[in-house]
């Protein structure tokens, strides 16, 4: 991802400094004038874009903090591999979600947060950290894009012992 941005902002600033030695050296610096803010344009929507592809659903971070396994269950995919204390297959969305609201009723929640995340191909992840009252829990997440829609194929909760 950080090459990929390098790689954009290389491209810019080259083509930058081109329009810009072209701008001199012709009469009609108007027209090269006009050229360089639609680079400018261009890069940041680039940016933009590169960014929001390795951004996790809010909506699930929240999920997460408020230990609410209905509204969780809203991003899984229809069969999620699940890693969870003693639990470890493929499940069903809705026993995954039976799963997890079994979870969050024994382990009351206190926060969650996103630690890390990123994206290779059409998969991301993310690693967070989740506090609950019994304890804390590291939290590891796999997306994949379904028919447009990021959902949730793994979720790894795993005591957190200082790592």
């Amino acid at each position: 991802m950080i090459n990929k941005r390098r790689s954009i902002c290389k491209l810019v600033l080259n083509l930058y400094c081109d329009i810009k030695s072209a701008a001199i050296t012709k009469q009609n610096s108007m027209k090269s004038s006009n050229i360089i803010p639609a680079v400018l344009i261009t890069f940041s929507s680039l940016i933009g874009n590169v960014q929001e592809q390795s951004r996790i659903p809010g909506g699930i971070s929240i999920a997460i903090k408020a230990g609410n396994s209905a509204e969780l269950s809203k991003y899984l995919n229809s069969t999620v591999e699940i890693l969870l204390l003693d639990k470890e297959d493929f499940y069903k969305k809705n026993v995954a979600e039976t799963i997890l609201r079994d979870f969050f009723d024994e382990y009351k929640t206190k926060d969650f947060t996103i630690r890390h995340q990123g994206a290779k191909n059409d998969a991301q992840y993310a690693i967070g950290n989740l506090k609950t009252e019994k304890g804390d829990f590291r939290v590891y997440f796999l997306l994949k894009k379904i028919d447009q829609e990021l959902l949730i194929h793994q979720i790894r909760i795993e005591p957190d012992n200082g790592r």
